[in-house]
């Protein structure tokens, strides 16, 4: 039946195209976008999923600056730990030679003393961004905390983990309490007695940096008068604090190494994630094209066939005349 009050089928024709706009629009913002899921809209599972990843990217991007600043401290420290223990192996060979007879120890002790100097400066320089891991004055050095990673567990909550390092450990020199740095606390040793096979208990410290709370042993310090004894006393409490700051660069190092380690892991976290949404929501631009192709050519069928449908009514005309 034909009708000049409904047309069938321009309606039918009509809602086709209806229907290849929407496509065609859906396709042409997926190719300006580039993502096939850009609003909540489009796939409300997947968009959720996404921009909380693209959130927890942004802060694996901060945790990596904030591992890049830890790494300047930890390195810093240790460049500093380092060119001190180089400096007290110098002390340690100053004092041995100052051990063979007849030497003048008061030029030996100007030498000691213009080194005690320079661990002093490296001590005071060893600093980033206003830490100072080898130098305090005030109070007591505690442990240093560095943001390591960002985590989100199965149920959703989110947690930011920390390296730690205790700065107490790398003390070398405190003008507050002595006995808090590695050079300026006392050292007890045990030291030859003269014309004697037996040993005695003696005390020394490196450097007098006029702490607050001084040491109460003797300064490593030479003179005319100074004994072999004491001289070999002062070699066994410069090694020993040679040891005990070796070990404390031994356990920077290692966390310096971590640090790197660490930062490796979130460069490689934040591209694994962002692959993984890509993989959700990035539009396959070959595929878009290609549809975006066949929609261009179903539009202008259905505008023909649309055409063809509204002249139905104006073949009516012709059987009235």
């Amino acid at each position: 039946m034909t009708s000049i009050m409904t047309n069938t089928s321009a309606m039918a024709a009509l809602q086709t195209l209806r229907t290849i706009d929407m496509n065609m629009s859906q396709t042409q913002n997926a190719i300006s976008s580039g993502f096939r899921v850009n609003t909540a809209s489009d796939n409300a599972a997947y968009w959720s999923i996404a921009t909380t990843m693209r959130s927890d990217n942004k802060a694996l991007s901060t945790v990596g600056d904030a591992l890049g600043l830890a790494a300047a401290k930890t390195d810093t420290a240790y460049t500093g730990l380092t060119s001190s223990i180089s400096v007290i192996d110098e002390i340690k060979a100053k004092l041995v030679a100052a051990r063979e007879p007849g030497v003048d120890k008061t030029k030996i002790n100007s030498e000691i003393t213009e080194l005690k100097s320079q661990l002093t400066s490296i001590s005071k320089s060893a600093s980033f961004s206003g830490e100072n891991w080898l130098y305090n004055t005030t109070g007591t050095a505690g442990t240093k905390e560095m943001v390591g990673s960002f985590t989100r567990d199965t149920t959703g909550n989110v947690s930011v983990n920390t390296l730690k390092f205790n700065s107490a450990n790398s003390i070398l020199v405190d003008t507050g309490t002595a006995a808090q740095g590695q050079l300026t606390k006392d050292i007890t040793v045990n030291q030859p007695i003269a014309n004697s096979t037996g040993t005695t208990t003696a005390t020394y410290f490196l450097i007098d940096a006029k702490s607050t709370t001084s040491a109460s042993g003797t300064e490593v310090k030479l003179t005319t008068g100074t004994s072999d004894q004491n001289i070999e006393g002062m070699i066994s409490a410069v090694d020993k604090m040679l040891t005990n700051i070796t070990s404390v660069a031994s356990t920077l190092g290692a966390t310096s190494t971590r640090i790197q380690l660490q930062n490796s892991f979130v460069a490689d976290l934040q591209d694994v994630i962002g692959k993984g949404v890509g993989r959700l929501v990035d539009a396959d631009m070959n595929q878009e094209s290609t549809k975006l192709k066949a929609l261009q050519t179903q539009q202008q069928l259905g505008i023909q066939s649309l055409s063809i449908a509204n002249s139905a009514g104006q073949n009516i005309m012709s059987l009235f005349r």
